[in-house]
């Protein structure tokens, strides 16, 4: 019996005769339609069905009740090699896609979907035309006719490797999404989270639904222009070679908490159109936060242990010790402030018992207000700094410890920081600073102070024990200018 004299199987209370008349069209078998014959539309659907068919990513094939073989599709030919024209009208697989050994027991395995609810799936090794031997998974189901009674399976396989592929693939999705130790953000191309995992979703402060769809700038204070100038590269240009650091302040409810995300990207693309077209762009992060301020820390105490073994090695070579006092300071400033001051004792130092005595400075040496320089001598023929008795220098004398300042620029307009600067005598671009006290041979011999612009932070406990060794320094070295002073 030829295949176009077959009634097809019914597919969804549908007859997918069609498809099986347009497969076997192909191989020269069916009778040819006349032009006046009234089944040319069943013609073009059956066309349009095995046109969808062959379109399929996954390969097709279908069994009658009796297990002959009613459909073959495209993508089964480029697996197993087997046209349609010679696959459709065989009985089952025996001896051409199956070995005959085999070919009983995957035929029963077929064939039960029909007495089987749902989909079943099976693995078993198919021949090719060539010879050789595919492993493949299969998905079969019955095909029910406009009674509702089986009339036969149809059967999705594909390349057991192929499949695997995909099943990890969809499983590292679902684990990034769910389980990872890392941020997973999947951005659309307008720049808004579109999916976010649990871990992200922590580290933006916020909960995984809440975030999705809102701008980066509504999570993030700092930071957004570099994350969304690398989101859009990414989607202009393809993946960067390697993950970005980026400094990010994320909104909370206890305030703004700086961050450092080492971060990669990826550009998304589908995987079902003819040309790349970009979906967004994938963004993994880990916070690196703590390690990356460790890495700072540590440098900064190798460039700073470094500038004072410079400054000792230049002081050492100064015959005047006030001038060795002076080198001292110039050394410090790299890195560390804009400007410095050296202010003395008057009478030239205070013991501890003279605590009740007001304190009264005189100005030693300065850095130039106006631009970098070389600290020179103050020339202010011994007259005495006017200090009020709140003035942060005062303090520090007067504690005989370090004293910090500041001017809360956020609180202040830019008129007020100048007001405050020079009420403190300090230059007018100061909004940080620093008093170190001057002590040598258990008495106290002044203060030097360190000023920081608006462009620099606010100085810190670290700061300050970095000014403490300074001061050390220069305490020694106008002892020993005072010693030699006098003799």
């Amino acid at each position: 019996m030829k295949a176009s004299e077959r009634t097809g199987v019914p597919y969804g209370g549908r007859s997918l005769q069609g498809v099986q008349v347009s497969a076997s069209r192909r191989s020269g078998t069916t009778d040819e339609l006349g032009p006046d014959e009234p089944e040319q539309p069943e013609r073009d659907g059956a066309d349009l069905l095995a046109a969808l068919l062959d379109g399929m990513d996954a390969a097709l094939c279908a069994f009658d009740g009796d297990g002959v073989v009613t459909h073959w599709n495209r993508e089964a030919e480029r697996i197993l090699g087997w046209s349609a024209a010679e696959a459709v009208g065989r009985q089952g697989f025996a001896g051409w896609a199956v070995r005959r050994a085999d070919a009983g027991e995957v035929e029963e395995r077929l064939l039960s979907a029909m007495r089987a609810p749902g989909r079943q799936v099976h693995e078993f090794a198919l021949l090719t035309k060539g010879g050789g031997r595919v492993l493949v998974r299969t998905q079969s189901a019955a095909v029910r006719g406009p009674d509702g009674r089986p009339a036969g399976v149809y059967c999705a396989f594909s390349e057991v490797h192929a499949q695997i592929d995909l099943e990890r693939s969809i499983a590292l999705s679902e684990a990034l999404l769910e389980d990872a130790s890392w941020g997973v953000v999947l951005v659309d191309a307008d720049l808004r989270p579109a999916v976010v995992n649990a871990h992200a979703a922590r580290a933006l402060g916020a909960g995984r639904t809440s975030v999705l769809g809102r701008p980066l700038g509504d999570l993030l204070a700092q930071g957004v222009e570099e994350l969304e100038n690398a989101l859009t590269h990414v989607l202009a240009e393809g993946t960067p070679p390697a993950p970005a650091e980026v400094w990010v302040s994320v909104r909370g409810p206890e305030g703004e908490r700086r961050r450092c995300w080492r971060s990669g990207f990826v550009r998304l693309a589908s995987p079902l159109a003819e040309e790349p077209v970009p979906l967004g762009v994938g963004w993994l992060f880990q916070d690196i936060t703590e390690s990356k301020q460790s890495e700072q820390e540590a440098a900064l105490l190798r460039f700073r242990a470094n500038q004072l073994h410079r400054a000792a090695r230049a002081a050492a070579e100064c015959e005047d010790p006030a001038e060795a006092a002076v080198v001292h300071l110039d050394f410090a400033l790299a890195g560390f402030a804009d400007h410095a001051l050296i202010d003395r004792v008057v009478g030239g130092a205070a013991a501890d018992t003279d605590a009740a005595e007001p304190v009264r400075l005189v100005r030693v040496a300065a850095t130039p207000s106006g631009g970098p320089g070389p600290s020179l001598p103050a020339g202010t023929a011994g007259m005495p700094v006017r200090y009020g008795d709140a003035h942060p220098a005062v303090q520090c004398v007067e504690r005989v410890g370090s004293v910090r300042a500041g001017a809360g620029v956020r609180a202040l307009s830019a008129e007020q920081v100048r007001d405050w600067a020079a009420a403190r005598q300090w230059p007018a671009d100061t909004v940080h600073g620093l008093c170190a006290v001057l002590r040598s041979r258990g008495r106290t011999l002044g203060v030097v102070t360190f000023l920081r612009g608006s462009g620099r932070s606010a100085f810190e406990r670290s700061d300050a024990m970095y000014a403490e060794d300074v001061a050390a320094h220069i305490a020694a070295a106008l002892d020993l200018a005072a010693a030699v002073g006098k003799r």
